[in-house]
């Protein structure tokens, strides 16, 4: 059994008086462990497929299960709790809340699970030393660099130990050996993290370090 499985999966929107079709019965599986990248032209869909791979959304149609767990059966408050435990999201823009230092934005997600002051901070120092940023943890985002930044939201995405990593555009914000640095660190903690990962991103080098490479187009991957 696939680690995540897709199958026929739908979702629309309403554009004024038009209904625009983004997927359109979209099949997907992805092994426990594997990396995978979807790439497609912009507005072809690729953020809203891993939204509703993360829970972010709901489809019209079709199914989606991540390690067992049928997201369509889920509750609202149930879909929180699994995209909270078992889900990492990593955007295109960091999102960090600049009143915050570095360590307190990436144990923010611990906080709000109510992991006791002491483990949080514990858990999200350790992710920071392991992203690089060990003698930066107390900066906030704007004595940061847009590389250092997008480092703390990955810390962050990851410092639950979630299973599934989705990221979308990671490094489309950033100069190339910048994004080339980063590329190399999602790479790393993969494999040392034992994630499983889908990344959508436009980045050629990204996309073919990934295990597979999948295109989404009309609505499809192929």
């Amino acid at each position: 059994m696939a680690f995540l499985e897709v199958e026929r999966l739908s979702k629309s929107y309403r554009v004024g008086p038009r209904t625009l079709h983004v997927l359109q019965g979209l099949d997907l599986a992805v092994a426990k462990g594997e990396m995978v990248a979807i790439v497609g032209a912009s507005g072809v869909g690729k953020s809203t497929l891993l939204h509703l791979l993360g829970g972010l959304d709901t489809p019209d149609d079709g199914a989606i299960r991540v390690d067992g767990a049928d997201l369509g059966r889920l509750g609202d408050a149930e879909r929180v709790m699994f995209r909270n435990r078992h889900v990492g999201f990593v955007f295109q823009f960091h999102h960090l809340l600049p009143e915050f230092d570095a360590c307190e934005n990436a144990e923010m997600p611990l906080r709000i699970a109510r992991v006791p002051p002491k483990e949080a901070r514990s858990r999200a120092e350790d992710l920071l030393r392991r992203v690089g940023l060990g003698d930066r943890l107390t900066h906030r985002p704007s004595m940061l660099s847009g590389g250092e930044q997008q480092r703390v939201a990955i810390a962050r995405a990851l410092v639950t130990g979630p299973a599934l990593l989705l990221a979308d555009e990671p490094t489309g914000d950033l100069d190339e050996a910048t994004a080339g640095h980063l590329h190399d660190l999602i790479r790393e903690l993969h494999a040392r993290c034992g994630l499983t990962s889908i990344i959508a991103t436009h980045n050629p080098r990204l996309a073919e370090a990934c295990d597979r490479r999948l295109e989404l187009t009309a609505g499809r991957l192929a």
